[in-house]
């Protein structure tokens, strides 16, 4: 039987192979069907790299997802910041459009 995109890498992760890519692929898996699963993967990777705005974006998304509007305006806002700083435009507009539909 195979097992799921999310499954093998929970396996990596188990086996010590942390990364922030690693939790960004797991937030990543879990994001469209188990947000809240998301979080905990994402908010790890922005710990192990706080320049991945890809991550921000991400776990913005999975707090609109799971109602958690002050923690997704929190994560846009610092994912604008690190997107712009990294000339990473593309990233900081996406944000800004999420940040401006986080509903109160």
């Amino acid at each position: 039987m195979a097992s799921t995109l999310s499954e093998r890498l929970e396996q990596l992760l188990a086996s010590g192979a942390e990364t922030a890519v690693l939790r960004f692929s797991l937030g990543n898996a879990y994001l469209a069907t188990e947000p809240a699963r998301a979080i905990p993967h994402l908010t790890r990777a922005v710990e192990l790299d706080p320049q991945y705005s890809a991550a921000w974006k991400l776990l913005g998304k999975a707090m609109v997802a799971t109602a958690r509007s002050a923690e997704a305006r929190a994560a846009f806002q610092q994912g604008i910041q690190v997107a712009e700083t990294k000339g990473d435009v593309q990233a900081a507009k996406e944000m800004r459009v999420f940040l401006k539909r986080v509903k109160d």
